[in-house]
């Protein structure tokens, strides 16, 4: 079962890798994946806490707590499984940026992105169609960029949406 879904995986990835035009949509990946870069997150809830009221501190106070446990939960993951990047495994793909690191499943940036849109989701309902579609930008553009396979960014979003939840229980 692992090695079809392996397949799968692969040939999925391959076919995004050859998308038209990849002098139009790698620097538009570049720019999305950089939106998912860990520091946005802290500043926007922290300003989201000072302008938004009771909302924006529950806010603030379920993103921590959802961070603390997807964290630890991602490097975990991460470093038992053990799944090379494609990049370092598919002998003809070239990462389009650096790695943070040397393995794939699940994809942090794909959590994170999850996770922030989950609470601005909740927090902020009119807000959820555009946070759910970038966050699913930035897990695609991972995959666009060498660096991940589509099934690590369902890991990662499947994390990411956990950790948010928990987030959410826990500051109720």
């Amino acid at each position: 079962m692992w090695q079809r879904m392996d397949q799968l995986d692969r040939g999925v990835f391959t076919t995004l890798q050859r998308l038209p035009a990849p002098g139009l949509w790698r620097p538009l990946a570049r720019g999305v994946s950089l939106s998912g870069d860990g520091a946005g997150y802290l500043l926007v809830a922290l300003l989201l806490a000072e302008v938004g009221g009771l909302r924006g501190q529950q806010f603030l106070m379920a993103g921590l707590v959802a961070y603390a446990l997807e964290l630890p939960l991602y490097w975990l993951l991460k470093n038992t499984l053990r799944r090379g990047r494609p990049c370092h495994s598919m002998g003809d793909v070239i990462a389009i940026v650096v790695p943070h690191d040397k393995f794939s499943l699940p994809s942090g940036h794909s959590a994170a992105a999850f996770l922030f849109a989950t609470l601005l989701a909740w927090y902020w309902p009119p807000l959820a169609p555009v946070a759910y579609a970038w966050a699913t930008l930035v897990g695609l553009s991972r995959v666009l960029l060498g660096v991940h396979y589509p099934g690590d960014i369902l890991a990662g979003a499947s994390l990411g949406l956990w950790a948010a939840h928990m987030g959410l229980y826990w500051v109720r």
